[in-house]
């Protein structure tokens, strides 16, 4: 495999993070070094994605315990949202990109405030069936309104690569990184310094107890599943122009942030970071070795073994009881 492999784009769906380039080699051909970098910085790139959904299911769940597998679908609908803002309407990207945000947020605490809150005191299984329903109910009026086929947003700061060494880095990939270090930096310093993370984090620990010394419990957890669409919709923005989305996407996104945070260590904001770039990097390189049908399988069967080797993921956090 020659230097070509990095000239693609990502793609998203049901091929989320699939290296897509023009005159790409087949497997088992020899790669040069530019072909493992380039992957290297495609799984980067996807690994940040995975990061920002992995963020937002830890959000959620050191704030009610409430594990959400709509998470991706605020990937999604942020950019199918921006694209027509911005193809219809004719407005500015970060005009778009804002009200994107604004909509996915909207839609986030709609779904806590009618079907989530009503049904906080049900079984674990019952809330995540829930969630599930809901992300196959957004992938469908999405597949409705917006067909079956990718949706492109344009770039940050243009589309132009930069090239070191034979080797092209898309500027938006140093944009999703960079929001992603962003945003797993702000969570840190929310849930660690500040007197609303931690009133979150007693709510978490004991709505009971929470509410006896004056928090307000539903009000912490409409503020986590506020935060965490808007986490989702900004991954959406950063990533539409490198891995456009289709209506599949959501369900994807889901399912890699999960594993994820499973990773890295379920519950922490740090154990987020780490399984997504992770899990990315993994799934990028392995097509390295193995025909890329097989990539998304990839993370799974690590996972398997990280549960059976060292279950509190990479950061040894408990299962139950994750910590930023």
């Amino acid at each position: 495999m020659n230097s070509k492999a990095g000239e693609g784009q990502l793609t998203s769906g049901g091929d989320a993070g699939k290296v897509a380039a023009p005159g790409e080699a087949e497997w088992g051909d020899i790669m040069d070094a530019d072909s493992w970098v380039q992957l290297l910085i495609s799984g980067i790139a996807t690994g940040s994605v995975y990061a920002l959904v992995g963020l937002g299911f830890t959000t959620i769940y050191q704030t009610s315990r409430v594990v959400n597998f709509a998470q991706g679908s605020f990937v999604m609908l942020s950019s199918v949202f921006a694209y027509s803002f911005i193809s219809s309407l004719g407005l500015p990207f970060w005009a778009a990109g804002l009200i994107s945000i604004a909509g996915v947020v909207l839609i986030s605490v709609l779904m806590y405030r009618l079907v989530i809150a009503p049904l906080l005191s049900v079984s674990l299984v019952a809330m995540v069936l829930v969630t599930i329903g809901l992300s196959l109910f957004f992938e469908n009026v999405t597949l409705l309104k917006w067909g079956g086929y990718n949706i492109p947003i344009p770039p940050f700061t243009g589309s132009h690569p930069i090239v070191v060494r034979g080797v092209a880095i898309s500027p938006q990939v140093l944009w999703v990184v960079g929001l992603t270090a962003l945003v797993a930096t702000a969570l840190y310093l929310l849930n660690n310094r500040t007197r609303v993370g931690k009133r979150m984090r007693a709510t978490a620990s004991s709505p009971f107890a929470a509410g006896l010394v004056g928090i307000s419990p539903r009000k912490m957890v409409f503020l986590a599943f506020a935060i965490s669409a808007a986490i989702g919709g900004l991954g959406g923005l950063a990533i539409g122009s490198i891995a456009p989305v289709s209506f599949a996407a959501g369900g994807v996104y889901s399912l890699k942030g999960f594993v994820a945070a499973i990773f890295g260590g379920w519950g922490s904001t740090g154990g987020a970071v780490v399984g997504g770039f992770a899990i990315g990097i993994i799934e990028s390189l392995s097509i390295g070795f193995l025909p890329s049908g097989y990539k998304d399988a990839v993370s799974f069967v690590v996972l398997l073994l990280v549960l059976y080797v060292r279950p509190q993921g990479l950061l040894r956090t408990p299962l139950m009881e994750g910590r930023a």
